[in-house]
Parts: C-alpha cells; sequence; structure tokens
C-alpha cells in the first residue's frame, strides 16, 4: 500500500512538473522577437540563456527578461555592453510593458513598429541616430520616453497628440532641429520635460499650457519670449537661448562636466545655471567703474563694423562692375562671409557636444523632376556645405584592381554570375577562401556627376545594413574602373529558381515561399521607413532577390539608383519593356515612389503564387497583373492560378489571405497602396495563424499532414 502511495506521489510531481514546464512555453512570437534582438547584437556571451534559434525565455530564465504566464512583459538590459541594433521584430512583443535597453552602443535608427503596449522605453545613451519614428505616436499607453545621449537629428515631427499618459519625456543631448511641433500641446499629463543641448528653434509657446514640474531647454536656438506660464516652472532651466526676457541666474556652481558622455547623469538635479546664461546684477559702484571701458569699446567697435561693411559694399560694387563688363561671375562675399560665421558656431556647438559631431546629415525633400544623384536618393541638398555635412567615412574595404581581377581570373565568363542595368556580376574566390560578388559598373552607365561622387554613394549603401539585404563589404576606384563587393549568396536568384530551373522550384514549397515574400517585405519596409530619408528601390523584381542555401531571401542592388544618370530611361526599357514590375504612374509619367515599390512587390507574390512570369510573351495573358488580379477574389479561380510545382500542397485560407495582400499592393492608384510596413504585419499574422493552428494540433494530439518541407500554414 505504502509502495502504492509512494508511486502515486510520485506520479502526481512529475504530472505537476510536466504542467509546469508546459505552462513555461512562451509565445512563439516573442522568441522569435528575442532571438532576432540576440542576432541584431551580435550574440552577445553576457546575456544568460538568450538563443537566436528559438527556446523558452519564460521557462529558462533569460538574463534581463521578465514574463507574465507565457508572455514577455519587460526586458531591461542597462549597462550590458550591447552593440548592435535594434532588429526588425519589436512589434512582435505584444504583451512587452518596459524594456531598459539604455548606456549600450546600440546604432542605427529606431525601428519603424515599436512593441504597441509599452509603458516604459529607456533607450539613453547609446549611438542611435536618425529620425524620431512615427511609431512612437502610437505608443498610446506610454508614461516615460528617455531618448536622450544619442544622435538622433532633423526635426521631432507630430508624434504626442495621442500619448495621453506620458508623465516625462527626456529627448536632451542629441541633434533634433526646428520648431517645437504643436502635438507637443497635448501632452497633458506630462511633468517632466528636457531638451537641452540640442539646435532646435523658434518659440516655445505650444509648451505654455503644460502642468511642468520641470524643463530644461537649454542651450537650443529658442527665441521670443518665454510664456508667463513656463516662468512659474520650478525647475526651469533655460540658459544658452535667446529669449527676450530671459530670467536672471545664480552664479555658476556646477563642477566641470564629465569628459565622457556616458557618465553624465540622465537628469539634472534641479536648476543649474548655464555659463552662458545671463550673469547677476552687478554692483552699482562696479557698474559706475566699467562704464568708461564699456564705451569706449562700445564706440571703437561701432567703428571697425563701418569700415568693414563699407569695405564689404565697395568690393561687391567693384565684383558687379567686373561682371558687367563679362569678365567674371559675380561673387556673393557678404554671403560668404555669413556662411564662415556660421560655420565657426556650428564649430563651437560642436566642440561643446563631442558626442554628437558626426551625427548632423543636412538633408531635404526629394524632388519629383530632375536628375536622379545621392542628394536626391538619400536627402542632402544641392549646397557645397549641405554635402560636406552629409558625408561620412566609407567603412568597408578598399580592394585593388589587381586582387579583383586575381579572384575573377580576370573576369572570365566562367565567373560571371549576372547582368544588370549598370554592369555585369561576378564571383570571386580569393585567396582565404572567402567568396564574394563583384559588380563590374560599366563606364557608360555613369555620368561625370556620378562617378565623382562614386565614394560618397558607396559610404550610403554601406550603412545600409538588415538580414534580409545584401551587404555591400568593399568597392574599388583604382585606374577609373568602378566596382562594388557584395557578400556572395550562393543558391541563385528567386527569377531563376521560379522560371527557369528544372525541378528546384518543387523545393519552394508554400511554407517556404511566405517566408521569402515576408523576408522581402521586411527589406523594402527597412528601405522605406527606417531609413531616413527613405531609400526608393526603383528595381524591385526576382531577379534581384538572392536566396540562400536555407531559401531566404536577400534583396541585391538597394541604393543604386543613385548611381543611374537617367534612371527613367533605364527602368522603363528593362521593366516596363521586358518585366512588367513598373508601376501604372512610372509607365504614364515616369513618377517612382515608395508606393512603386510596393507596387512591384506585388507582382513579385504574384510570381510566387503561380510561378509564371510578370511579362509572358509565350502566353496568351502577357501581364501577369492584368490577367491575375480579376480572380484573385474568387476561391476556385484562385485555386486554378497555383503554381503547379506546389503538387496542390497548400491551404486555402492561407492562400486566400496571400491574394488578399497582393491585390491591396497592385492598386492601380498609389494612394490605395498600403505602407510596406502593414504588408510586413499582415504576413507576420498569416504566419502567426498557421503557428498557433499547429500548436493546438500538437497538445491535443491531433494528427494532420504535413507537406515537404514542413508546410503547415
Amino acid at each position: 500500500m505504502a509502495a502504492l502511495d509512494a508511486a502515486a506521489s510520485a506520479g502526481l510531481f512529475l504530472f505537476f512538473a510536466l504542467l509546469a514546464v508546459a505552462g513555461a512555453d512562451t509565445d512563439a512570437g516573442d522568441v522569435a522577437a528575442l532571438g532576432n534582438l540576440y542576432s541584431s547584437w551580435n550574440s552577445p556571451a553576457q546575456l544568460t540563456g538568450w538563443s537566436a534559434s528559438g527556446g523558452d525565455p519564460c521557462g529558462a530564465a533569460w538574463t534581463g527578461v521578465t514574463c507574465s504566464g507565457t508572455a514577455v512583459t519587460s526586458i531591461k538590459l542597462s549597462g550590458m555592453e550591447l552593440n548592435g541594433t535594434l532588429g526588425y521584430e519589436l512589434s512582435s512583443l505584444q504583451a512587452l510593458k518596459t524594456m531598459d535597453l539604455s548606456n549600450n552602443f546600440l546604432h542605427d535608427a529606431i525601428p519603424y513598429q515599436l512593441p504597441p503596449n509599452l509603458t516604459y522605453l529607456n533607450l539613453a545613451k547609446n549611438n542611435l541616430s536618425g529620425n524620431l519614428p512615427y511609431s512612437i505616436s502610437t505608443l498610446v499607453s506610454l508614461e516615460y520616453l528617455n531618448l536622450s545621449h544619442n544622435s538622433f537629428f532633423q526635426e521631432i515631427g507630430e508624434l504626442f497628440g495621442s500619448l495621453n499618459s506620458l508623465s516625462e519625456l527626456d529627448i536632451s543631448f542629441n541633434n533634433l532641429t526646428g520648431n517645437l511641433p504643436m502635438s507637443m500641446g497635448s501632452l497633458s499629463k506630462v511633468s517632466s520635460l528636457y531638451m537641452q543641448n540640442n539646435q532646435l528653434y523658434g518659440t516655445v509657446d505650444v509648451l505654455s499650457n503644460l502642468s511642468l514640474a520641470t524643463l530644461n531647454i537649454a542651450n537650443n536656438n529658442f527665441s521670443g519670449m518665454i510664456p508667463q506660464g513656463l516662468i512659474s516652472i520650478p525647475n526651469l532651466i533655460v540658459g544658452g537661448n535667446s529669449f527676450v526676457n530671459m530670467p536672471a541666474s545664480p552664479p555658476p556652481t556646477r563642477t566641470p562636466p564629465p569628459k565622457n558622455p556616458r557618465d553624465q547623469p540622465n537628469h539634472p538635479q534641479g536648476p543649474i545655471s548655464d555659463p552662458t546664461g545671463p550673469e547677476t546684477p552687478i554692483d552699482q559702484d562696479d557698474k559706475k567703474l566699467q562704464t568708461g571701458p564699456l564705451v569706449g569699446i562700445a564706440v571703437g567697435s561701432i567703428a571697425v563694423a563701418s569700415c568693414v561693411l563699407f569695405t564689404l559694399v565697395f568690393c561687391l560694387h567693384k565684383t558687379r562692375k567686373r561682371n558687367d563688363d563679362g569678365s567674371s561671375e559675380p561673387k556673393d562675399i557678404v554671403g560668404s562671409l555669413a556662411v564662415n560665421i556660421e560655420r565657426a558656431s556650428n564649430r563651437e556647438t560642436t566642440t561643446s557636444n563631442n558626442s554628437h559631431e558626426n551625427a548632423v546629415v543636412a538633408t531635404s525633400d526629394l524632388q519629383p523632376n530632375g536628375k536622379m544623384t545621392p542628394e536626391r536618393v538619400y536627402g542632402t541638398n544641392g549646397s557645397a556645405s549641405a554635402v560636406k555635412k552629409a558625408k561620412a567615412p566609407v567603412t568597408v574595404t578598399s580592394y585593388t584592381v589587381a586582387a579583383l581581377q586575381v579572384a575573377t581570373n580576370s573576369f572570365c565568363q566562367d565567373t560571371l554570375l549576372g547582368e544588370g542595368s549598370l554592369g555585369r556580376v561576378y564571383k570571386a574566390d580569393f585567396p582565404n577562401r572567402k567568396v564574394l560578388a563583384v559588380k563590374k559598373i560599366d563606364s557608360a552607365s555613369l555620368s561625370l556627376y556620378e562617378e565623382e561622387n562614386f565614394l560618397e554613394v558607396i559610404s550610403n549603401i554601406s550603412r545600409l545594413r538588415h538580414p534580409n539585404i545584401v551587404p555591400l563589404t568593399g568597392y574599388c576606384t583604382e585606374h577609373g574602373q568602378r566596382l562594388l563587393v557584395y557578400e556572395y549568396i550562393g543558391n541563385g536568384t528567386l527569377h531563376d529558381i521560379l522560371h527557369f530551373s528544372d525541378g528546384m522550384s518543387k523545393k519552394l514549397t508554400w511554407n517556404t515561399r511566405v517566408r521569402i515574400a515576408l523576408g522581402a517585405a521586411r527589406a523594402l519596409e527597412y528601405l522605406h521607413e527606417v531609413c531616413m530619408p527613405p531609400v526608393v528601390h526603383r528595381s524591385f523584381k526576382s531577379s534581384n532577390i538572392l536566396l540562400d542555401e536555407e531559401y531566404s531571401p536577400h534583396l541585391s542592388d538597394c541604393g543604386l539608383a543613385a548611381l543611374s544618370p537617367n534612371p527613367e530611361r533605364e527602368v522603363s526599357a528593362e521593366v516596363v519593356g521586358s518585366f512588367g514590375y513598373s508601376a501604372p504612374e512610372f509607365a504614364m509619367s515616369g513618377t517612382y515612389t515608395t508606393k512603386s515599390d510596393v507596387y512591384s512587390f506585388g507582382v513579385v507574390m504574384l510570381e510566387l503564387l503561380t510561378g509564371r512570369k510578370p511579362l509572358d510573351r509565350e502566353r496568351s495573358e502577357q501581364s501577369l497583373v492584368r490577367w491575375a488580379t480579376p480572380q484573385l477574389h474568387d476561391i476556385d479561380l484562385l485555386a486554378k492560378m497555383v503554381d503547379p510545382a506546389m503538387d496542390g500542397l497548400y491551404p486555402a485560407k492561407s492562400l486566400s489571405r496571400f491574394a488578399d495582400i497582393i491585390a491591396i499592393c497592385v492598386q492601380s492608384e498609389p494612394e490605395f497602396r498600403p505602407p510596406m510596413s502593414e504588408v510586413v504585419q499582415q504576413l507576420v499574422r498569416l504566419m502567426q495563424r498557421a503557428s498557433i493552428i499547429r500548436r493546438q494540433s500538437d497538445d491535443l494530439g491531433y494528427s494532420y499532414r504535413v507537406p515537404e518541407g514542413g508546410d503547415v500554414f
């Protein structure tokens, strides 16, 4: 009897142990998001338990991760020396409330999509750059936001209209510019606001009705009047601006700032007077003693200024006279002087804030007409000073022509991988067994301008970093050559596997095709919505989607539109005439935007669905979009469109949802097409539904047919 009791107790213990393990299984979306973060941080060893290939964060107690049930609710990894980016799957963390990644070495931009239910977000003291993403405006539960001590630039943007719960906002020590957004006046619950040490300008009237206990706007370029409502704020710090009613400050008492900006506190403790602020009242006797020298200095200054002004006017008159005689071009001496003064001011600002000296990038809107230049693609304006500010060092490897000739066997036919609008691509085998791909750009494809600015374009392209984008690893400019060196992706292009390889398309199961679509969508989402200014691909097609050994997609030719002297002619001849990826607005007017890329993406999805070419002259239906669009919402006709290579192994519901995404992407009017972030979310939801169905089937012990490749969508 005792043995039976012992056995029953052991069985009961085992039952509860198994129940605890089962209850600890973490949501698949959370596991994937944390795995993506871990990969984006280069798999740091200090994060115990973390893995890039699955696992159980909630059951295995991953470092810094807190859960509620099966959902991740908190990630706290401050000061962990993390180095990398924020990945691209944060939006999958649906239950995450707290994320503290401050005091690390994270870089690049904040992802366009963030965990939607955050209440606490701290990314302070990193190396993040770019602009503040619009997705911040969707975090309606956010109570605390700290983005200080980074390198964010551009205007802040209208982000705060729905953030009714935000109580503390810190965007200090960045390079933000422009006027304060009107939506900042909607922060009804904010009590602490830190914006010091930026390049903000204009008035601060929008803050006048906020119930603030602390406001620090020191060391900006604000002007006008300080509203009466702000003067009564208990902790008000405004030094280093140009307000006409600047309040007096007590004598400076603070200690010298630490050399390392990471050693600075996130927030000042109480009001701190700024050395550049107004001085305290001077004793009357001292003032009398100082009056004589001050008057002398003032008179001398006026005399010197008069002489300088007379000289400038005289020189300007002489210059204009020479121009009237046709001997020289007019030179704006006064303008040049103003530029020099501005540069000197910028140098002083930069010296006072060394951590941001390389972060200022001049940007402007893409112009609809005119020649495509690096400024058009990457957002710099046409002035020489702006181009200088936008230039960044080229961080990829510089190769010699001799080294690339040896690696490609003198660019022989046997190493040829393919050919595009800018030139041919060759496989390069290096002595260290490293295999790369070399794009040899035809000199005829470059105008004089693109040739002179080749390194600037290379610098911009080298900063495009995403798991689904082929990374640029090097370049060559010797002896007039223009060559680009990329990582080698060895399983061919999606176009070749779908249309030209015998039997290979059968390996593209439904599961694989959906994953290819999602990966390509994420690449475009990164270009359109993470990169600032947005990068338009302009040549999105299946032949530019390279597949690795696991059939994961890698988008090529990103950013190369800047090198085409006449991309309208190039893309028109290649896309409209041969491949059928071009959006209607481009075919009619030459207009090309991010929404044109969305259309091209829809065409690639149609290729994945049907296995047919976008423009096939061997069939009666020459245009795939024109032939397929009327059938996308009829389940019977849709089933007949499916690529025969899949042998009917696909789920009907998943197929229907896939077709719905295609239909909205290939809308004739650009404004009706969704942004790529929305396309990504729909594809993610399609995969998540399938994952839930599979887990439920496993738990209940159901058997189900799994096609080749684990296809269960």
